[in-house]
């Protein structure tokens, strides 16, 4: 029934396609008009994304850039790839992404997340490593459903793949910059060439991005840290510098080597949570300010972090296969500290009380990353491909977590309230993949994966009281292992050169969770149990028309057994459990077209039903001070916690939270030649996105719908587009978009305001 269900949503279109493609490839030879093949390497090796068994989404370094413009970072990804939702509470350094339905909400700093990222070849697994900025991007594909067999880490949602542009032997640049409202810059620019002819070259890349702060702190009163105000522009802004540096060395035709160094320095703002800003029985936020809030605590929210990293490719040429080595080295450190309550106790009264907590700090001190990954991969273009195998990846970091308790009552705060926690992440991995290609045109392709997975988290530093004595109880070691198979099994049919059908089946993993964060509120460890999913999709791809429409279309279906989850308590403070199983089905479409020349046209529509199945799990709802502050629409019980009876609903058939149920963008460009070769243009992009659950339980508060962005550009290009030059608006309709909620506090996250502004870019 689950897979059924998805083959209804599209299996009607199948035949009509396939019929015209049919007559598209008796159609006239190509024209100008024509679209431009996408290349990919969602299996590891250089193929056409129209031959590729897999779901695959792909945005190109020039349409990033034109979506980020106005000072935008990775989450300007989920307005151009269906079935991918990105989202933060955590400012600009904890990016949480979301494919088919499935993330992870939790703001822990040691979370473990179901998509992996990974540039240039180089898993990024902490949270903080997968803010990384995107800079002299070539291109971005995005592989939906459970990867295992071929890419890094296991990963039971799929995987963001970003691969910059790399050396060349012959010299190539490109920069684009941009200035817009609240003195908003960017410079993302590459240029490289031959140091040695065909023996050595390098590429430097650079990004450059800030913003003023434009968001007033109106608060007058007492202040929990010292801070003077109010304050106007106190925060909003940020400052992104950022470098990398490749080096080719090719001494001959069977050896390559790339190095690369890369290097971040960040500071801006974290997420300002309005308090209050949502009212009970509404999810209206028309009334909250945007630009104002009254916060008491956290010195305005500021956060930074400095990165660095490393990595060397190998690649050996041995006659019929190639040998691959990809060894990575990255370290990160800083802070981020915020108003979690998201205004002023005094202004917030619940139940005759003015609360008084919500200034929180997380801290990583030090974390290493190290991955080693070989491959063994088979050359050629014949009937039978294969590849095999192995990943360790090392992770280990000292994280220290802030709650500061201030009472207006005038107790001072109190110097203990800390905990420092060592994590440490060991997992090493096995894989292998093969195609064979059984008869002309139909291909059939397999493989397998073997992970062990291993989580250790200790806490060495406890919260006390004003005197330095402990009240913890709970535990202070918690180690957790999981150690499971993964596989895939991929058919892809070609109808005729221009049609092709393809069907896959996977089964994915994700280790055990261990949440440390807790014990700052002398509360116990939370964990969960690995969880497993099994993953069925089969699609159509299509080129028509003598290449003028490329479409693609993806029906799939999923169960994922023990379902790790996170909800809130009544501090606000993430807790795991496992489910015991989530179902989903839904729909992707891509098209993109050129009808006419001069005139481009692209849009995306994903559709999603998710639903989580246990009849005995519950999830903590909207508490404060004793008071249910939402409407709660599931039934509910109330049950003890660490912090005494709490009232918690039942998410049996609730939608899995940040799964919009559908999200639609479209694209169009259209050129006016002119005499010169230059050419003038305007182009406009939009996003829509249906109604999307932030939490496990239902209310009339915690959701959004029908949220829509959209952007213009219009400008000159020169001839042979060496250059152009634009204005552009970034959500020219201004729309202020729920995003994001604290629930115990009714606050609200909102999405970036509009930015206007100008554009050059050029290339070499």
């Amino acid at each position: 029934m689950l897979f059924g269900r998805s083959a209804l949503l599209f299996g009607c279109a199948i035949g009509a396609i396939a019929a015209a493609g049919s007559a598209a490839a008796q159609t006239a030879p190509a024209d100008p008009a024509q679209l431009d093949e996408i290349i990919v390497t969602a299996e590891r090796r250089s193929e056409n994304l129209q031959d590729v068994p897999v779901s695959v989404g792909v945005v190109q370094g020039d349409q990033l850039r034109a979506i980020q413009a106005g000072g935008g970072d990775i989450l300007e990804l989920a307005a151009r790839v269906p079935g991918l939702y990105a989202e933060t509470t955590t400012g600009r350094i904890f990016p949480r992404f979301y494919i088919r339905g499935l993330g992870n909400i939790d703001f822990y700093l040691g979370a473990s997340q179901p998509v992996s990222i990974i540039q240039d070849d180089v898993v990024l697994e902490h949270v903080v490593l997968k803010s990384n900025p995107l800079f002299d991007i070539a291109q971005v594909e995005v592989l939906r459903g459970p990867q295992g067999s071929l890419f890094g880490r296991n990963t039971t949602a799929g995987i963001i793949k970003f691969d910059t542009n790399r050396p060349t032997m012959d010299w190539q640049g490109r920069a684009s910059a941009s200035y817009g409202s609240y003195n908003t810059v960017t410079f993302d620019g590459g240029i490289g060439g031959p140091i040695v002819a065909d023996k050595l070259a390098f590429r430097v890349s650079a990004l450059y991005q800030r913003r003023d702060d434009w968001v007033d702190n109106v608060y007058d009163g007492p202040s929990a840290d010292g801070t003077v105000s109010p304050k106007k522009d106190a925060m909003g802004g940020f400052e992104e510098k950022d470098v990398r540096l490749q080096l080719l060395m090719a001494p001959n035709d069977t050896v390559s080597m790339l190095t690369s160094v890369h290097a971040r320095d960040y500071e801006g703002t974290s997420t300002i949570f309005h308090r209050a800003g949502l009212t009970k029985g509404s999810n209206s936020v028309a009334d909250e300010p945007r630009t104002k809030i009254a916060l008491d605590e956290a010195m305005n929210n500021p956060q930074a972090y400095k990165t660095y990293g490393a990595s060397e490719h190998i690649r050996l040429d041995l006659g019929g296969v190639t040998l691959t080595s990809i060894t990575a080295y990255e370290t990160t450190s800083g802070y981020s500290r915020g108003d979690t309550d998201g205004g002023a106790g005094a202004d917030y009264p619940v139940n005759g009380v003015a609360n008084g907590f919500g200034q929180s700090q997380g801290n990583v001190r030090d974390l290493d990353q190290l991955t080693q990954e070989i491959r063994l991969a088979s050359d050629g273009d014949g009937r039978f491909k294969w590849q095999v195998g192995g990943l360790y990846f090392d992770q280990r970091d000292t994280t220290d977590f802030y709650q500061r308790a201030y009472f207006l009552s005038g107790a001072a705060n109190n110097p203990n309230n800390w905990v420092r926690l060592r994590n440490k992440n060991e997992s090493w991995a096995l894989f292998g993949q093969a195609s064979y290609e059984l008869a002309p045109g139909f291909t059939l392709t397999a493989g397998g994966r073997y992970t062990k997975d291993i989580k250790e988290t200790r806490l060495v530093r406890t919260t006390a009281n004003a005197a330095g004595v402990s009240s913890y109880a709970g535990r202070r070691y918690v180690r957790l292992k999981g150690e499971e198979p993964s596989w895939d099994v991929s058919a892809l049919y070609e109808v005729n050169p221009n049609v092709s059908l393809y069907a896959r089946v996977a089964r994915g993993f994700r280790g055990p969770t261990i949440q440390g964060r807790s014990a700052v509120f002398n509360s116990d460890f939370t964990t969960a149990d690995s969880e497993t999913i099994l993953s069925g999709e089969a699609g159509i791809k299509a080129s028509l028309l003598d290449n003028r429409v490329r479409f693609n279309l993806s029906g799939f279906a999923y169960r994922v057994k023990d379902i790790q989850l996170n909800g809130n308590d009544v501090n606000g403070n993430g807790v795991l459990f496992n489910a015991d199983k989530a179902e989903a089905y839904g729909l992707e479409a891509e098209l993109e077209a050129r009808p006419f020349q001069n005139f481009t046209l692209s849009a995306g529509l994903s559709l999603l039903h998710s639903e989580i199945k246990d009849k005995d799990v519950y999830a903590q709802v909207c508490t404060l001070n004793g008071v249910v502050v939402c409407t709660v629409n599931d039934p509910t019980i109330t049950a003890n916690t660490f912090a005494g009876p709490a009232l918690f609903a039942q998410i049996d058939g609730n939608p899995l939270p940040n799964a919009p149920k559908y999200t639609a963008n479209v694209a169009a460009r259209y050129d006016v030649p002119l005499g010169n070769g230059g050419k003038i243009f305007a182009a406009t992009d939009w996003f829509v996105q249906g109604y999307t659950n932030f939490v496990l339980y239902r209310t009339d508060e915690f959701y959004s719908k029908g949220d829509f962005e959209g952007g213009l550009k219009i400008g000159y290009t020169a001839p042979d587009n060496r250059w152009e030059i634009a204005a552009f608006a970034r959500n020219i309709t201004n729309e202020k978009n729920l995003k994001g909620v604290i629930e115990n506090y009714m606050a609200a996250v909102f999405n970036e305001p509009r930015i206007i502004g100008v554009s050059l870019s050029g290339k070499l």
